[in-house]
């Protein structure tokens, strides 16, 4: 067994039961399990393996958790043709260059966005991969991802209903239910791992309502239902044109045809519901149905701005998602937070529609019962060793003595200074330790001309 004490933390941001912030914390951690928490005095004469000592200059807190990703849209940030779309456009006009990924492209851009998640604090991350061209597969990402360190939940996506049945993707993207079931079963029983702590969960994920058929939606629910702890997600009431689709081939809104298919319940969670109605906001707090609330992207579409104040307040367990890094066009999930905080403001026209401190636990505890986790979102004994820290003496602090814990939002220092993930330090005074980031962005700026041409 190894041991590390985290020592002399200026400020400790638990997000435990209690909400403590901690002056003068410590942290003392054991392999991969936090063991104690508390004040650096209190910790005594500890004989460990490790010490890190943050001198009183950075503020600590959980690991943040990101809700809904699509990680190769790295490759294809920014795109002109795309750059101007609503929802169903940019999707149109983006599925052609998707079509010619590899695998060696889901390699380098899974790696690319999670140490940009990384960098920004994120320590635990759902991703969507619902796109399998040429000798792409979920393998690739998952590999990659272990590699680099991120605790992650594997979302097997798919589509299979294309243009010719009415659908929103071109044919030769989607793929045959028969064979989609039989990868998820494949995947689930491979790679799941369900026990407390665990680095990588399987989610079924249907892209869609208008990429997957009903049958596929409660084919897939049953399944996953069949293993313990395998979750459900898609998108949902993404824009207005989301609606209208759904109530012109189902005649029902959104939220109606989850409920229609068995897609509420403690084990869903749906990305965006920006259009989502009063009704099925009580409906998804009543079944605990989770939402992902991907601002940035849901502005850069011009998709409207989801109702959060009204979802919490209902009970709605809401994290956030940085969503496609072409749809947003980055992967930094502090930002996102950030933007979360001010456009809640916005929507309700109300300067305490939401706090800092409310959106730091939307970004922590939040994500992480969206997730279903109970091992990771705040920091106490028997909890994950997933944590990082901020370094203060750097200028986006500079004049935020008064409150480093709002100041975490409302300024937004751009990389955290140290990562550990299920207790290994990932990020070391600001660098990766797992990836050489270098030559991985030689290889992605290369694969994104190929993709482009």
């Amino acid at each position: 067994m190894s041991t590390l004490l985290v020592k002399h933390i200026h400020t400790l941001v638990t997000m435990d039961d209690q909400r403590r912030e901690i002056r003068d914390g410590a942290l003392l951690v054991q392999d991969n399990v936090i063991r104690q928490v508390g004040r650096t005095q209190e910790m005594g004469e500890i004989a460990v393996d490790e010490v890190l000592d943050l001198q009183n200059r950075h503020i600590v807190l959980p690991g943040l958790v990101n809700t809904h990703h699509h990680f190769y849209q790295t490759l294809t940030r920014a795109v002109p043709a795309a750059q101007d779309c609503d929802l169903f456009t940019w999707l149109q006009t983006l599925y052609p260059i998707w079509a010619n990924l590899t695998s060696e492209a889901i390699d380098a851009s899974t790696q690319m966005a999670a140490a940009e998640l990384m960098l920004s604090g994120c320590t635990t991350s759902s991703d969507h991969l619902y796109i399998f061209p040429n000798d792409c597969t979920l393998d690739d990402e998952i590999r990659s991802v272990q590699a680099i360190g991120l605790r992650f939940h594997a979302s097997r996506g798919s589509m299979s209903v294309g243009e010719s049945q009415g659908g929103l993707p071109p044919d030769s993207l989607v793929e045959t239910e028969a064979d989609i079931l039989k990868d998820s079963q494949r995947l689930i029983e491979t790679y799941h791992d369900n026990s407390r702590h665990s680095m990588l969960r399987l989610v079924l994920a249907p892209c869609s309502p208008f990429s997957v058929s009903p049958d596929l939606m409660r084919e897939s629910a049953a399944l996953a239902r069949s293993y313990p702890g395998v979750r459900l997600h898609t998108h949902l009431a993404e824009n207005k044109s989301d609606v209208d689709y759904s109530l012109e081939k189902f005649g029902l809104r959104p939220g109606d045809y989850a409920e229609s298919l068995g897609w509420l319940g403690k084990d869903v969670w749906h990305a965006h519901c920006v259009q989502l109605s009063d009704a099925a906001i009580q409906k998804f707090a009543h079944t605990h149905t989770g939402v992902a609330h991907c601002p940035c992207s849901n502005m850069r579409l011009a998709s409207g701005i989801a109702p959060v104040r009204k979802m919490r307040a209902a009970g709605v367990n809401v994290g956030i998602g940085v969503d496609g890094a072409a749809s947003n066009d980055a992967s930094h999930l502090l930002q996102e937070a950030r933007t979360a905080f001010l456009l809640a403001r916005v929507r309700d026209q109300s300067a305490i529609a939401i706090t800092a401190r409310e959106t730091l636990e939307l970004a922590t505890r939040g994500g992480a019962q969206v997730l279903g986790r109970d091992d990771i979102g705040y920091l106490a004994p028997g909890m994950s060793a997933d944590f990082i820290a901020f370094n203060l003496d750097t200028p986006a602090f500079v004049g935020s003595h008064h409150d480093v814990v709002a100041a975490l939002i409302f300024c937004q220092p751009p990389a955290v200074d140290y990562s550990f993930i299920n207790g290994k330090k990932v990020i070391a005074q600001g660098r990766l330790t797992t990836v050489e980031l270098g030559p991985l962005i030689e290889i992605c700026n290369r694969l994104a001309a190929d993709l482009a041409s």
